[in-house]
């Protein structure tokens, strides 16, 4: 189970944490041990030779030259193209996108070319593609900068979605995602980028990879399973840990990849609970949640004590100013009060 206390974005670093990998250090570490093994992995992306905006690629360029870090310029359609081709040439690229709400410039890339070619060859093709999206608000970075858009490519086959919310899934799950033959989109929460975590002993170890499509149970609970991603994860478990005070025992359960997504876990947890609350930053309309509620009601409407409920944004852009941000985007107070009004019924 996580420590909340650590979901601190930007915030000073405690003498114990010291050691603990941060988020994009734990990205940067991925990717620098799956390019010293395998030669054919290399990247692309703006001002990626530097730091890149994030500081997600610090040092790579020293280590292995311009060559397998290269700068591209601020035309993401053919970033995306180049890094097409060159999948389908046996290349394994990895493409930084400044903030994710650009990839809908190249989405023809995407959608119609990368995602499809699999199937359009028959098998005899493969675009091994990882792109790294930074997304989500609270940064006060503006409607164009701060959208969650990961939704729109969980619709199109032929694309696997990855939503890490801790270092040890960031390094274990960006690993897989190079290891992989298909497109995959590797979605990057600014807000956890500086925060740091605990980890096991086989985060240091280069041979550990995810198994993408399986979720993870960050707490147990036998009252109302919470669906979170990314940074509502640990708004969720906050409010967790807050109501059991109250005697109310919240199950959290974080996805880790919409594509492909685990249904029996989140299926048997409802079924233990009775309830279910959906959270995402997303924009409600048609997102993920109430995909997850659609599969629940197919699977298990049985087992529901109460009508199941979801948290988002509302279909509004996200602002820039930090008090609209709060109304905008959920957060532990709303998560609390709506698991409260579920628990009452």
């Amino acid at each position: 189970m996580f420590d909340n206390r650590l979901f601190r974005p930007g915030g000073p670093v405690k003498p114990e944490e010291k050691d603990w990998p941060s988020f994009r250090g734990a990205i940067n570490e991925a990717m620098r041990e799956e390019m010293r093994r395998d030669p054919l992995v290399f990247q692309m992306g703006e001002d990626i030779a530097l730091a890149s905006p994030f500081g997600v690629t610090t040092g790579l360029a020293k280590e292995f030259g311009r060559e397998r870090i290269r700068d591209a310029p601020c035309a993401e359609v053919a970033v995306v193209g180049a890094a097409v081709g060159a999948a389908m040439g046996g290349m394994r690229p990895i493409v930084e996108f400044q903030f994710g709400d650009f990839m809908s410039v190249a989405i023809d890339q995407l959608t119609h070319q990368a995602a499809m070619l699999r199937y359009l060859t028959g098998g005899q093709v493969s675009v091994p593609l990882v792109i790294r999206l930074p997304c989500g608000g609270g940064q006060g970075a503006g409607s164009q900068h701060s959208q969650s858009l990961y939704s729109w490519f969980a619709h199109v086959p032929g694309i696997k979605v990855l939503l890490p919310s801790t270092s040890m899934d960031a390094k274990a799950m960006m690993k897989a995602a190079i290891r992989d033959n298909n497109p995959v989109l590797f979605f990057e929460h600014k807000q956890l980028y500086r925060t740091r975590w605990p980890v096991p002993a086989e985060f240091r170890d280069a041979d550990h990879v995810a198994e993408l499509g399986k979720a993870a149970v960050r707490r147990a609970g036998v009252d109302i399973t919470v669906v979170a991603t990314l940074t509502m994860v640990h708004h969720a478990l906050a409010a967790a840990e807050a109501l059991a005070a109250e005697g109310v025992s919240v199950e959290v359960i974080d996805p880790r990849t919409l594509v492909p997504f685990d249904v029996d876990t989140l299926v048997a947890s409802v079924r233990k609970t009775g309830r279910l609350l959906v959270v995402d930053e997303a924009y409600l309309n048609f997102g993920i949640q109430a995909e997850v509620i659609a599969t629940v009601a197919e699977r298990a409407f049985e087992a529901l004590k109460a009508a199941p409920r979801r948290l988002g944004n509302p279909n509004v852009p996200v602002p820039f100013a930090p008090c609209l941000q709060d109304e905008v985007l959920p957060g532990r107070a709303r998560i609390e009060a709506a698991i409260r009004q579920m628990m009452s019924r």
